[in-house]
């Protein structure tokens, strides 16, 4: 990788595999990360650094006033409840399988799997997945629980992008009747563009020179300990899956409560 001779994705898809991530498990799905901050522009500049996310930060920390606040929620947690076990930045995760069957909604078997997930029918239509830079703009500034990255998808499937099926996905609080996702405007409506440029992205030279500061935050030396808390990069105990050792836990209710937690809202990849 290093040498150039296999792509950032390969490279990428390589490190989720290791980390014991695959398309066999929603709950363990391949993680990918936000590599462009640009999703207003006519145009993709992909020279210019600003067009890009920091990814040297997750998601939580994109912005200064955002990271202040789960800095603040870390500290808090200390004071207040004294239980250091449950002190974390975030207590949802970048990567479950609601996120991923989210993704993919308009795609089969993942629409029926949504659907069973979210107790047999659609979400609320505001909370769709229905556009990229909505999307963008709730997991990098405006929504507190929300933390998501992406899945491989984003960067070779055009056809999740488009309601081929012709789900009645419902209408959204302005009017907006949810059909194919909103792409940005340098895409120009065309899925298959967009999948281009977000690839051309992926593999350009600023997301070479840095996505080993998103690996570290995923796959290793940040991803717990002190490095994760000075890179504002905790989540929930129970997110560490293969830190807790279920066995010891005698009452059920605790165990199904914790099992049914990292099911249902994600774990952490095996440290590589």
């Amino acid at each position: 990788w290093q040498k150039r001779e296999i792509s950032n994705f390969d490279y990428l898809m390589y490190l989720n595999t290791l980390a014991g991530r695959s398309y066999n498990d929603y709950m363990q799905y391949p993680v990918f990360p936000w590599v462009l901050a640009d999703y207003h522009s006519e145009t993709l500049n992909l020279t210019n650094p600003h067009t890009f996310r920091d990814l040297s930060k997750p998601m939580g920390a994109q912005t200064m006033e955002r990271k202040r606040k789960f800095i603040q929620r870390y500290n808090e947690v200390e004071k207040s409840e004294g239980d250091l076990s449950a002190q974390c930045h975030y207590c949802t995760h970048y990567s479950s399988a609601i996120i991923v069957a989210s993704y993919l909604v308009r795609l089969e078997p993942f629409t029926q799997t949504f659907c069973s997930l979210q107790g047999g029918s659609f979400d609320v239509a505001d909370r769709m997945f229905h556009s990229v830079k909505s999307t963008w703009e709730s997991a990098s500034r405006d929504n507190m629980s929300d933390v998501r990255e992406l899945i491989p998808e984003f960067f070779y499937l055009p056809e999740f992008l488009t309601n081929a099926n012709h789900f009645e996905l419902g209408c959204m609080q302005d009017g907006t009747v949810l059909g194919d996702v909103q792409l940005p405007p340098w895409a120009d409506g065309d899925p298959h563009k967009f999948i281009l440029l977000h690839r051309q992205a992926l593999e350009s030279d600023y997301v070479s020179a840095h996505l080993h500061r998103w690996i570290d935050l995923i796959f290793g030396h940040k991803q717990h300990g002190s490095a994760a808390v000075e890179a504002v990069n905790t989540y929930h105990p129970y997110f560490y899956g293969d830190k807790m050792d279920l066995n010891k836990i005698k009452d059920p209710l605790i165990k199904s409560t914790i099992l049914g937690f990292i099911s249902n809202f994600g774990q952490i990849p095996k440290q590589v």
